[in-house]
């Protein structure tokens, strides 16, 4: 590879990655867990009152998409919060969203967890992909609740989400606070040649990566990767991810993400 496939846009927790589609180069915005319609969520799900950002998030994801000069918007899985039920101010953000990017990018969701009946809602307006991911060129896609595709396994980079991963940095006077991360590594292959029950080669390159996103979305919550006791949520990681480090948004490099 003559340069990063994947390179995250400093500050912000996206990346542009250098896709391709039916044999045409393009250039893509990444994106996952936007929980659009969140502040409905917690209000329905846990009594929680929060004013709605949702034209905050809009014009800050179309503000990148503008930045990065992107062909394609791909988004990681939960574009939505609610778990299959697309209604009332989600309803009413996704539509909003979607009618904005079409202006300036194609639209490709791949579904998450939260994503359940995103198809049906959308219908020929928005590409949503298999829930095992989709490969775009030489970058594989996937949200992470369920294991990914073998074609997307075989890319060079793969592209994860779900976790929502943080860390939690302390000072010197017990001060504490969560920052989001990424975290990159090399991808194992025989972690997911155990699951395909294959060789190793069989179902990854040698040297392939793997790239967790952060989530988009500041409100919701993550998997604290630095604290005892949390656990990952995707079926394949820690493990699938071998000598993984973690980056702050601003591009800070932490090293190993169990020992920050």
């Amino acid at each position: 590879m003559s340069g990063p496939l994947v390179e995250p846009i400093p500050g912000h927790p996206a990346a542009v990655a250098e896709t391709s589609r039916r044999g045409f180069p393009e250039r893509s915005l990444v994106v996952a867990d936007y929980h659009a319609g969140i502040e409905a969520g917690l209000r329905y799900e846990r009594g929680v009152e929060l004013p709605s950002k949702a034209a905050v998030r809009r014009e800050r994801l179309l503000s990148l998409l503008d930045r990065a000069d992107a062909d394609r918007l791909v988004v990681l899985g939960d574009l939505g919060h609610r778990i299959g039920d697309q209604k009332g101010d989600e309803a009413e953000e996704l539509r909003a969203l979607a009618a904005a990017v079409a202006d300036r990018a194609e639209l490709t969701v791949v579904p998450g967890n939260h994503d359940g009946g995103l198809a049906d809602f959308f219908g020929d307006d928005v590409e949503v992909t298999d829930p095992a991911g989709v490969r775009l060129g030489d970058v594989g896609f996937c949200h992470g609740h369920t294991w990914p595709s073998r074609e997307v396994l075989a890319a060079d980079v793969v592209c994860s989400a779900h976790e929502h991963p943080a860390v939690r940095l302390e000072d010197e006077v017990g001060g504490a606070r969560k920052e989001r991360v990424w975290l990159r590594g090399s991808l194992a292959p025989a972690v997911f040649a155990e699951h395909y029950e294959v060789a190793p080669a069989e179902v990854a390159r040698a040297d392939a990566e793997l790239v967790v996103f952060p989530a988009f979305n500041d409100t919701s919550g993550g998997t604290w990767v630095n604290v005892a006791g949390q656990g990952f949520l995707s079926p394949f990681l820690p493990d699938g991810l071998a000598d993984g480090e973690a980056y702050l948004l601003d591009g800070t490099r932490l090293g190993d993400y169990r020992n920050v």
